[in-house]
């Protein structure tokens, strides 16, 4: 695919409600050009403005009205003319702009090098007030500060609002240094520099603290033990024995007063008056020190008790709490009895992942929610693109008909956080363009948009093998709960949670995906991406494929003929697998310094390194 650079062919994300073509064309100064090219560096009331307005741009801001972060652009021979009712309107408007420029299709007919772009009018508004991006830092990666900075400007000039880190130990906190002193935490420092940072493109940096379950990598050591539910481990939906511990307790004490302290420590750090303490996936509750109580009040209620508490705590420090919905969705009965202030996130990943009917249990009891999709890019090594894209369409359509007050795109790290740093970036694209226009970016070339605004690719071949390489498993023909049996199958000694599905496999044409993800990697070392991170990008996304074919190669071994246990492989086929992991993990530790901190590295990199024992033997 070559990028469309044709004069009406713009490429924009999100797509803008009103877009009309008036004809004739704008030739933009070279100093305009620049200062929007590079954004980062702009200040002032509105961001850039007090660089670029002159003879050629004129930015206006009237009084505030219900479309507070509307705008409207117009580009004419002359010049062009921003009228916006609030900042943040003015902001997108120049966020548009900066798209429009790098389209810039003719010459000057007297100065042959300065580059022209159509005369236009948008009009343009977003569906959801609040449009967010969740980003995983606990699942083993914890990004540089360079790269979240490079993450922020990609978000903002997709005209995302709200931006969450999720967060379980990986803040440094000053009394709890045993959690994260391997993790390479995010600093109180460099929270408030982010949130500076987050807050001149109109981005509120909301604070991220998981407080009841997703506890383990506190619970783990012996000091916080003592507030596990289950503190010798507990059963899973599977019925394997697990640990370490998962969950707090809610009947231990020193529950809440240690939540206080975190939130205490956290929260100055941030400029939001908000806060999303998680309390998701609390498997383990009622299986151990609350057991009596939920067998005499019920689990639900147990849990709305605690969840209850937590919210307290949030009100007290003069914060509106966001919590994961899903706990409370498996008790109806009880959704009515959330606090009212309280903002649910109604969650889920899968392309079938029944919003409507969570979307409009909420809205019944009147609870404020956001939907929350996901990049489908965890447990896939090359993400699962289709997935993702119905799953981001169902979450936005919904959410819209059932009066979801935001949208939330998340983009997890389970079982160490294998997926490069581009894989995400589709579904980045897809959200963020649909939490804004739903009906209008619908169907958006995300592939045009990757290679034009991110990449700088005019090939276009890097991001049609990066969306290629999420497709690539989709022809082995069974389907795995956010999960491609490629990555399963590395981590499958760690985390043997499908095992069994493997005889399911056994007939799978891993032949054809081979053939598929050789095309691709084929196509991402052919790409010329002029993005200062673009060759890092082919790097990363030539990796990806190299370990999908590794993993395919696994695959077919262990499950030809019925499934076998790694170690049980005859010695040549090991040695050959063995022969493939090795460097594979070597360039898998130097690409993660290009982009991550160091902690975590040695928790993920360890799931490849086991496996490379049992080649080993």
């Amino acid at each position: 695919m070559s990028v469309n650079h044709g004069i009406k062919g713009l490429i924009l994300a999100p797509v803008p409600k009103q877009l009309t073509y008036t004809g004739g064309t704008f030739f933009p100064p070279k100093p305009l050009m620049d200062a929007l090219a590079h954004y980062e560096s702009m200040h002032g009331p509105v961001p850039g403005v007090d660089i670029i307005v002159g003879r050629d741009v004129s930015v206006t801001i009237d009084e505030p009205k219900a479309r507070r972060e509307g705008y409207e652009l117009e580009i004419a021979a002359g010049g062009v003319t921003v009228r916006a009712h609030a900042q943040p309107g003015a902001f997108y408007a120049l966020m548009t702009l900066r798209q429009i420029l790098r389209q810039a299709v003719t010459g000057h007919p007297e100065s042959g090098d300065s580059p022209g772009v159509p005369c236009l009018r948008i009009v343009d508004w977003p569906d959801f007030e609040n449009r967010g991006i969740m980003l995983d830092i606990s699942r083993d990666r914890v990004p540089t500060m360079e790269t979240i900075y490079r993450l922020i400007d990609l978000w903002a000039e997709l005209k995302i609002n709200h931006v969450e880190l999720y967060t379980e130990h990986t803040f440094a906190y000053l009394r709890h240094p045993t959690v994260w002193q391997s993790a390479s935490p995010f600093t109180a420092d460099e929270i408030r520099s982010l949130d500076r940072y987050c807050r001149s493109r109109h981005i509120e940096l909301v604070p991220n603290q998981n407080s009841f379950g997703h506890m383990e990598r506190w619970l783990a050591h012996p000091e916080y033990a003592e507030m596990a539910e289950c503190p010798d481990g507990w059963i899973a939906r599977d019925g394997l024995h697990r640990r370490p511990p998962f969950t707090l307790s809610p009947v231990v004490p020193a529950t809440i007063p240690f939540l206080g302290g975190l939130y205490d420590e956290l929260l100055p750090n941030f400029s939001s008056n908000q806060v999303n303490v998680g309390c998701d996936e609390t498997f383990d509750l009622g299986q151990g020190r609350s057991a009596e109580l939920c067998r005499a009040n019920g689990v639900g209620r147990v849990y709305l008790d605690f969840l209850k508490k937590v919210h307290g705590m949030i009100r007290e420090r003069k914060r509106t709490m966001l919590y994961w919905g899903d706990i409370i969705m498996d008790h109806p009965e009880l959704v009515a009895e959330v606090p009212e202030d309280a903002i649910a996130l109604t969650w889920g990943y899968e392309a079938d992942h029944p919003f409507a009917a969570q979307c409009c249990a909420f809205s019944a009891a009147g609870v404020k929610y956001y939907v929350c999709p996901g990049t489908s890019a965890w447990n896939s090594l090359g993400g699962r693109w289709e997935n993702a894209r119905k799953n981001i369409e169902s979450a936005a359509e919904n959410g819209l008909a059932n009066g979801a007050i935001g949208m939330l795109t998340t983009e997890w790290g389970d079982n160490g956080h294998f997926q490069q740093y581009p894989v995400a970036l589709p579904g980045f694209v897809y959200g963020a363009a649909l939490s804004w226009s739903a009906a209008e970016s619908r169907g958006l070339s995300v592939s045009q948009v990757l290679s034009l605004h991110l990449f700088q690719d005019p090939t276009g071949h890097l991001a049609d093998a990066l969306l290629a390489l999420g497709s690539a498993t989709d022809s082995l023909g069974v389907r795995l709960h956010n999960s491609t049996i490629a990555a399963i199958m590395l981590i499958d000694q760690d985390y043997p949670y499908y095992r069994t599905r493997y005889p399911e496999f056994a007939e799978a044409d891993f032949g054809s995906c081979r053939t598929s993800i050789g095309n691709a990697l084929q196509l991402a070392l052919r790409a010329e991406p002029a993005a200062d991170d673009g060759q890092l990008a082919v790097s990363e996304v030539a990796f990806t494929a190299r370990l999908m074919l590794h993993a395919c190669n696994l695959a077919e071994a262990r499950l030809a003929g019925g499934p076998r246990e790694t170690a049980e492989l005859p010695v040549a086929t090991r040695q050959q697998l063995a022969g493939e992991l090795s460097p594979l993990i070597e360039e898998y530790r130097q690409l993660w310094n290009a982009r991550s901190r160091a902690g975590g590295l040695s928790d993920s990199a360890g799931r490849l390194e086991r496996l490379l024992a049992t080649y080993r033997g």
